[in-house]
């Protein structure tokens, strides 16, 4: 193994406990077959003023990284911060070298390949991971398939074949797509990319709390809203937030305000139901959008209250979209995900849920839900501002426009891919 690999980290499960060397290309725990985490504590920080002349990318923080440089870089990170209203601004994350902000994450995965140099690169992903990963594999001179769901974006597909990757794409819905990506991540060579099981993608999201609290001198807004599917960007920022406290770089840690769309809101509907996990499975159908339903039991006995009915705003959390045994939160057929127009967080089951809940409670925050329709008048209005974002991107906009006292102070979203990527959302 090379040299470079030889001060590095390992991984470690936070269920049981089972560590991993990092340059074993063990992509999940070999017991419980969840998530890694890595054993990475910065061991010393920067003050924001003293950054000035470092390289204008995510990489000017490398004292924070478990990589602290690489040579795949597209100069990502260092995006604009711009104001929508007296209280809230936007980070505008589609401004990356593939358009979203998945590229934070990309870059560390895709440089930790590198120095592993395995046989080939496999990914996973709904779109924007897909295309950051082909970009940084083709950078990287790896060989790199990408497993895409049935109905991704056709401009998301086109570059993803664009950087040369092999796109595979898989009936059903994303947690099919899931499956045959792990089936060939266990193959003999293969480096399995996962933006969700693999914590060095959230090395490289928390850059994000890390721009920020640059950009506002050496501290965090009041809240931060985040879109929520698999958590990557939240338990990123959770992470920054942590560690930036841990030093006393920060006097003040954010709330988390993490946002769903209605039609696949699972974990708001666990937060609603004080659950430190996803609802069982069959519960979530319960609480899904318009249902009203009568409630059901949790494993410890409480209740869990059925879903309201209603349209139009924001609700808060507790929206349903969980799918239930032989069916979804849409009521269509088993096996399909309900519709809805933000596809990057449409995740009915994220891996890594309890430490998504356990982020937004520790922080104060809260959940919050948004309808088709307000995705759509959210999209609209940023691009009347100037700002064109793709759907999913849009949906902490959405939540946030519609105000409460979720979004009170000093807010900021994130605009998390472009326009570009999917288009204006057709009118209902």
């Amino acid at each position: 193994m090379p040299d470079m690999l030889a001060d590095m980290t390992s991984y470690h499960c936070p269920v049981d406990g089972t560590r991993s060397a990092i340059t074993a290309l063990t992509w999940c725990c070999p017991v419980c077959r969840g998530p890694w985490d890595l054993d990475f504590t910065p061991a010393r920080g920067v003050a924001a003023n003293a950054l000035a002349g470092r390289a204008d990318s995510l990489w000017r923080y490398k004292e924070f990284l478990p990589l602290d440089t690489s040579a795949i870089s597209l100069g990502e990170g260092r995006t604009p911060l711009v104001p929508l209203t007296d209280t809230v601004s936007a980070k505008l994350d589609f401004l990356m070298p593939t358009l979203s902000f998945k590229d934070r994450g990309a870059v560390m995965l895709g440089e930790l390949a590198r120095r592993l140099g395995p046989d080939r690169v496999v990914a996973d992903s709904s779109g924007n991971a897909g295309t950051s990963f082909a970009a940084y594999c083709a950078r990287a001179g790896l060989p790199c398939t990408v497993y895409v769901p049935e109905g991704t974006s056709a401009k998301k597909t086109e570059q993803i074949r664009a950087h040369g990757a092999r796109l595979v794409t898989v009936p059903g819905d994303r947690e099919a797509t899931a499956r045959a990506a792990r089936a060939a991540a266990d193959e003999p060579g293969v480096f399995y990319a996962s933006h969700v099981f693999n914590p060095y993608f959230l090395h490289g999201t928390k850059t994000y709390a890390y721009e920020l609290w640059e950009d506002l001198g050496g501290r965090l807004p009041e809240a931060l809203a985040v879109p929520v599917g698999n958590g990557t960007l939240l338990l990123g920022v959770a992470l920054a937030v942590a560690e930036l406290d841990a030093l006393g770089l920060i006097t003040a840690r954010p709330r988390l305000i993490a946002v769903q769309a209605e039609a696949v809101s699972p974990l708001a509907a666990a937060f609603r139901a004080g659950a430190e996990d996803l609802l069982p499975v069959g519960a979530g159908d319960l609480l899904r959008d318009g249902a009203g339903g009568a409630g059901g039991l949790l494993p410890d006995g409480r209740t869990v209250p059925g879903g309201g009915a209603g349209a139009g705003g924001v609700r808060g959390a507790g929206a349903g979209g969980v799918p239930g045994a032989g069916g979804n939160a849409a009521g269509g057929a088993g096996g399909v995900e309900p519709a809805t127009l933000a596809e990057g967080i449409a995740i009915p089951r994220p891996p890594r849920a309890r430490q998504i809940l356990a982020a937004v409670r520790e922080s104060g925050g809260t959940f919050l839900t948004v309808p088709e329709d307000g995705i759509r008048e959210a999209q609209r209005d940023l691009a009347a501002r100037g700002l064109f974002v793709e759907t999913t991107g849009v949906a902490c906009w959405a939540a946030v426009r519609a105000g409460g006292d979720a979004v009170r102070g000093e807010v900021v979203v994130p605009l998390c891919g472009s326009g570009l990527k999917t288009g204006m959302a057709a009118s209902a």
